[in-house]
């Protein structure tokens, strides 16, 4: 059985102009994110590592104009890279 409110902000919100048009109060990729982490807790690597790919070609595309968080957002994608690296290799021990 699932818990609804994990589904909470993946709520369409009716936006203020047009009826017909949505907006969503978390971007794609904090929602893929999201699934990573999830897929670490879950130990299904193999997932989390496709995710990593598709947060990687999320993140470094170019976009016009710049974002202003895509120094923030990368640096959190070469920290999720670590995550998924520590979990695979747990033998390693740094420090």
């Amino acid at each position: 059985m699932t818990d609804d409110s994990d589904f909470d902000d993946d709520a369409a919100v009716p936006s203020r102009g047009a009826a017909t048009a949505t907006r969503y109060t978390r971007r794609l990729s904090d929602k893929v994110f999201i699934a990573f982490h999830h897929g670490c807790d879950q130990e299904d690597f193999e997932v989390a590592e496709r995710l990593l790919g598709i947060l990687e070609q999320m993140l470094t595309r170019r976009t016009v104009p710049v974002d202003a968080n895509r120094r923030k957002a990368i640096e959190s994608l070469v920290a999720a890279h670590e995550r998924l690296w520590h979990l695979r290799h747990p033998e390693q021990k740094f420090g």
